[in-house]
């Protein structure tokens, strides 16, 4: 568990970065990012409509085991959000690596 807590920029952020490796399903995506970090499902659920709504992803359903599933896929414009927050990343992560880093001598 970490003391620090994630934002919802950064499930924004890490919810594209998984769909712009493959397009899946809301369950895969809470498991994958489950793996590192403690989130809720029902944490994750709010993110993708709201990426849905502001033209991140967009959704479509196929068969599975006789009932459909929702997958997820990124839009163009979602791959541009991504990049801007990875851009973004960088320039947070120096911000704080200035102070949490290196110790000081």
């Amino acid at each position: 568990m970490s003391a620090f807590s994630i934002g919802a920029t950064l499930l924004d952020a890490m919810v594209l970065a998984i769909l712009s490796q493959a397009d899946t399903y809301g369950y895969q995506i809470t498991k994958d990012i489950q793996a590192h970090f403690a989130v809720s499902e029902s944490t994750l659920y709010p993110v993708l409509r709201r990426l849905q709504k502001n033209g991140g992803l967009i959704t479509y359903d196929q068969p599975y085991q006789g009932r459909n599933r929702r997958y997820y896929q990124i839009t163009p414009a979602g791959r541009d959000l991504l990049e801007q927050y990875r851009q973004d990343w960088i320039i947070y992560q120096e911000q704080v690596n200035f102070f949490l880093g290196k110790p000081k001598k």
